[in-house]
């Protein structure tokens, strides 16, 4: 049986723009989280495409990247993920052999066929353009192509990445639901679930990945991620302070009116009524709230009930020291 140690984890940064702050001040936050996050032993980081939202300054992602693996040494640097609808697979082979040739060894490319914005944002995207996610294998088979030297006959006559051929970049699907980890199965490759936003398919969607898996040239077996929320702080009940800022922000989501995130409150019971407690509550079921004990014993039970292969952690806490300090504490709990 594994045990927590035996876990790699890593970091998911959605490069929070909290209230009082910009963009600025966000990216300048990440990067230095990513500094700690070398130096504490996590296994990669991995910044999200996402458009149209206020509370989130990781849109250009590729760029963010860019700004990350320059800051730091070691850890690996990746997408997590690139909305590969949004972009032409050219366009995508280019920028991550431009960022894999200026950090070898270091680039992970995680893709997922959601829009990671609302319907305006992704018109605005894919005007002109018009994928919707459907065509997400075909695209998903050409971005490939690019990179394989052998890939002339899968990608437009005569169009090369450059750079990009030739460059062994590990791509990763990321899903919500069971489409790409049945894809992901399909083709041997990695498989990470976000089951920080969408719990209630987390176990059907690994059961597929590892039932349906077919080793490839990539992997000889399934090696699944799960995505997780973690607040954690000296005190359970810091913890639970601290979450209010991501549980607010969820409110936000599901009365559609999607803001910068929030300081933390003393209790939620005055924000949202029965019903919107219960949706946020709901989509929060896998996440891991509280001082180093009860952390440890929350992912011995997950890691039990999902026999992940590595966790890829979010804290969406307002602070930034304190992020740092939930970071530290699961350093210590899952990596020393």
């Amino acid at each position: 049986m594994k045990q927590l140690h035996d876990v790699p984890v890593s970091v998911l940064d959605l490069a929070p723009i909290v209230e009082g702050a910009t963009a600025a001040d966000s990216l300048k936050n990440t990067l230095d989280l990513a500094q700690h996050a070398e130096r504490w032993g996590y296994n990669r980081f991995w910044l999200a495409e996402h458009h149209n939202m206020p509370g989130i300054a990781s849109s250009a992602t590729s760029v963010v990247i860019g700004h990350v693996a320059a800051g730091t040494e070691r850890i690996r640097v990746g997408s997590g993920g690139i909305m590969l609808p949004n972009h032409a697979p050219l366009m995508v082979a280019e920028q991550f052999g431009t960022l894999e040739s200026l950090f070898p060894g270091r680039i992970d490319l995680g893709l997922g066929r959601a829009p990671g914005s609302d319907q305006p944002a992704s018109r605005a995207i894919r005007r002109g353009f018009g994928s919707d996610g459907s065509d997400f294998p075909e695209q998903l088979a050409e971005l490939r192509a690019y990179f394989d030297p052998e890939g002339a006959d899968r990608r437009p006559r005569g169009v090369q990445a450059v750079p990009g051929e030739g460059l062994n970049i590990p791509i990763w699907l990321l899903g919500s639901s069971g489409f790409s980890a049945q894809l992901a199965a399909r083709l041997g490759l990695p498989f990470a679930f976000a089951s920080h936003f969408a719990p209630d398919y987390l176990l059907p969607a690994l059961h597929l990945y590892r039932t349906g898996f077919r080793s490839s040239e990539t992997l000889e077996k399934p090696y699944a991620m799960v995505g997780l929320n973690v607040v954690a702080a000296d005190t359970d009940e810091e913890a639970q302070r601290l979450a209010t800022s991501g549980q607010q922000q969820a409110l936000s989501l599901v009365r559609g009116r999607p803001g910068k995130l929030k300081p933390p409150v003393d209790s939620m019971d005055e924000l949202w009524n029965p019903m919107e407690k219960s949706l946020v509550l709901g989509r929060q079921q896998y996440a891991v709230v509280g001082s180093p004990d009860t952390v440890r014993d929350r992912l011995q039970q997950l890691l039990e009930e999902t026999d992940a292969d590595e966790w890829i952690v979010t804290s969406q806490i307002y602070d930034h020291n304190a992020r740092l300090r939930s970071y530290e504490i699961l350093s210590k709990v899952l990596v020393v």
